[in-house]
């Protein structure tokens, strides 16, 4: 067994390091910020945020949002809906939705510079058209499914908190067998490689955010010209947060499952391919980040279920202790993902779901959800969202 002591070695030089990160982070997890609740507008809220939705072909899905933010209070002065020249009837529906809460407004954003990709552009669009006398700026996809208590409680969480800029992670609703299994490896990719929603990251290039969800400071943005900083990002919200945070703003990421809900993608293979290639965040970061990310996922999250069913026929045998070493930390590492498992259940919205049960299974998709970043990491977009970019 000398070949596989060496591998084993190689292996351990691989993995140790990574995991002592790992255990870092996540060893902050009880100092996070408790999961938003909803909460009702006090008049000091009066007319304060304005909200913007991009929108492009979105009619089977937006209908959700635009109950749901009718539902919020005065805090709410207007609800911008940007449309990029929809085929589906989404303007319909939002002038429905007009016709029973004046607050919403319907425009359509101008044809794509180059060097842009459609949703900062629309969502820098929308950031012109609002209100000056707003002071909060309030993104939201229209996939989302917000509580009618979300805006109170993340405008009086941000003032509480100091925050400029603050997103939200949502609860996750998850409907067909595949998505329960590869969609949770996937999100575990973000919690490797970031601290836990809730703790306040103090380096802007570690910081994390949530275009789905997404309130900043008007008079913060209006310094940053809008979403200019991230006009050809495909992660436009990771790369407007760290922009920010680098200009010395403080800039917040928690928990909104109880607040917030959503519904991303339809299927395994509509989240394999949309949400998966903008999961590396590399628009966000530089190469050495990009690459410390890939190491550490491959390392933590990509071998450790690969290592233990390599080591099923070797069980019956002696092993030396190199063996003994490489088996124990992948034990070790394999509990902690089904630890972490646990943690993010309340992150999931199953209740409709076929083959929910294999939300608990979804840790064998752990090396799939690490190649897909790969493949990810190294592609630039040729399509997102209907729309045709060229590289």
């Amino acid at each position: 067994m000398i070949i596989e002591s060496v591998i084993s070695l190689l292996l351990l030089l691989l993995q140790v390091p990574a995991t002592a990160i790992l255990l870092s982070r996540l060893l902050k997890g009880p100092r996070r910020h408790p999961p938003l609740q909803p909460e009702q507008p006090t008049l000091d809220l009066l007319g304060s945020v304005s909200v913007v939705v991009p929108t492009l072909n979105e009619a089977l899905r937006i209908s959700p949002l635009l109950a749901g933010l009718s539902q919020q209070s005065y805090e709410v002065r207007e609800i911008i809906v940007v449309d990029s020249n929809s085929q589906d009837g989404t303007p319909d529906l939002v002038k429905a939705k007009q016709q029973q809460d004046p607050r919403f407004r319907l425009i359509t954003d101008d044809p794509l510079p180059p060097a842009w990709v459609g949703r900062p552009w629309a969502l820098h669009n929308g950031f012109l058209f609002s209100s000056e006398a707003s002071e909060w700026f309030l993104g939201m996809d229209a996939d989302t499914q917000p509580d009618p208590g979300l805006v109170a409680s993340l405008v009086k969480t941000a003032q509480a908190e100091g925050y400029d800029l603050v997103s939200l992670s949502p609860q996750f609703i998850l409907k067909s067998p595949g998505e329960c299994w590869l969609q949770p490896a996937l999100l575990m990719t973000l919690l490797y490689r970031f601290d836990p929603a809730g703790i306040h990251t103090q380096q802007p290039e570690r910081v994390m955010a949530n275009g789905q969800c997404f309130l900043c400071r008007r008079s913060v943005l209006a310094s940053v010209n809008g979403y200019s900083s991230a006009r050809s990002s495909f992660c436009d919200d990771v790369t407007l947060a760290r922009h920010i945070a680098a200009q010395g703003f403080k800039v917040g990421f928690l928990d909104g499952a109880k607040v917030l809900k959503v519904r991303m993608y339809e299927g395994a293979m509509e989240t394999w391919k949309e949400w998966g290639r903008s999961l590396d965040l590399k628009d966000a970061s530089s190469r050495a980040q990009i690459w410390g990310d890939l190491w550490l996922l491959l390392s933590v999250q990509g071998l450790p279920i690969l290592i233990l069913f390599s080591f099923l026929p070797l069980l019956p045998l002696p092993l030396l202790l190199p063996l003994r070493l490489l088996l124990g930390l992948n034990i070790f590492l394999l509990i902690i993902r089904f630890a972490l498992l646990l943690a993010i259940a309340p992150s999931y919205d199953l209740q409709n779901a076929k083959g929910g049960w294999l939300f608990w299974f979804s840790p064998l998709a752990d090396p799939v959800a690490v190649l897909r970043i790969f493949l990810s990491a190294f592609r630039v977009p040729q399509e997102w969202r209907g729309r045709k970019y060229t590289s």
